[in-house]
């Protein structure tokens, strides 16, 4: 895998996603959609299991490193630039990936710049949860999986409860708690003042959330 700068680069949350996506049943040909593909990883995991696969991102240098990341790997990869699905409205898939950005923020005048747009999503977590929430049902096939990861700082709850409110089943499926990196120590008591974090906590829970299309 080539990681530019500025790319978001594999991580313990790509990891426990791609275990997700492990032990979904994926018929060959299946159509996957992972969005916020970033270096592509995800969705050169699903292709390398004969699927269909159209990454999108929203930063062209995630593009072109997806591109060339397929390229080197010899699979087939449909990739788009845009902002989550808007590349991909009318279509629809058997399996959709989402690793958003999902750390809180402090308030900015301006949205998230440069590589902070691969972890900010505002004062909660959700700016781009949420929307993954009322948007994705509408591009399941019936019988079509959601897999999104994120932060338990980021409300898992609120996001099984607004995929079920879309009439999908939804449930956390896998957890795994890390220390905390970079991003995380460097607001660390911004994240303790809003009660994000309690005083004694010293790791981070990452969660899947999988949410399926009744057929």
């Amino acid at each position: 895998m080539v990681i530019p700068p500025g790319v978001y680069a594999p991580q313990e949350d790509t990891d426990l996603l791609a275990g997700a996506l492990a032990d979904e049943p994926l018929p060959t040909g299946a159509e996957v959609l992972d969005v916020g593909t970033g270096s592509g990883a995800l969705a050169l995991a699903a292709a390398r299991r004969s699927a269909r696969v159209t990454a999108v991102d929203v930063s062209w240098r995630a593009v072109c490193a997806a591109r060339l990341n397929a390229r080197l790997s010899g699979l087939p990869l449909r990739i788009r630039h845009g902002n989550l699905f808007a590349p991909v409205r009318g279509q629809s898939f058997d399996l959709i990936l989402a690793n958003p950005p999902y750390v809180p923020a402090p308030a900015a005048e301006a949205g998230p710049r440069g590589p902070a747009r691969s972890w900010d999503a505002g004062h909660d977590g959700r700016s781009v949860l949420d929307r993954i929430c009322r948007e994705a049902p509408a591009l399941l096939r019936p019988g079509g999986v959601l897999l999104v990861v994120h932060s338990a700082l980021s409300g898992p709850g609120r996001t099984v409860d607004g995929l079920r409110e879309a009439g999908l089943k939804a449930a956390v499926t896998r957890r795994r708690r890390i220390p905390f990196g970079p991003v995380l120590r460097s607001r660390e008591p911004w994240l303790r003042a809003q009660g994000l974090l309690s005083a004694a906590q010293e790791k981070e829970e990452l969660v899947v959330v999988r949410a399926e299309l009744p057929v």
